[in-house]
């Protein structure tokens, strides 16, 4: 059964970080694509940033050069490091997979996890 657990989302302050984590279990990441979707109140889901089974990594020009993108096969875990958060990446934080390789529509992957809540406030 393919499963995709978040963690790591909660309350920060503007400026700070966080590292959310996406297990995989009931499949081997190595041959698929995982990436961070955000969805906040009233706006559309937003793809964040992807790493592909070939060692590419996809990320959103929103957040260029405050997220890094990382996977560990062998823990079949993928992890998104924000930093320098702002309060418009305030949202619901998804990981979603699909085989080999990135794309940029949401309807194109195939598994969902249930999501981390991000809140940036001061």
């Amino acid at each position: 059964q393919v499963q995709l657990v978040e963690s790591g989302g909660g309350l920060v302050q503007p400026g700070g970080s966080l590292r959310l984590s996406c297990v995989a279990s009931g499949f081997t990441l190595d041959y698929y694509a995982i990436a961070w979707f955000r969805q906040a109140p009233g706006k559309e889901r937003e793809e964040v940033s992807c790493s592909s089974s070939d060692g590419r990594v996809y990320i959103s020009d929103s957040v260029k050069d405050r997220i890094t993108i990382s996977r560990d096969n062998a823990e079949n875990t993928v992890y998104l490091q924000m930093n320098s958060l702002k309060p418009e990446d305030t949202a619901v934080y998804y990981c979603a997979t699909r085989e080999y390789l990135c794309s940029d529509s949401a309807n194109n992957y195939d598994y969902w996890g249930q999501g981390t809540q991000v809140t940036v406030s001061s």
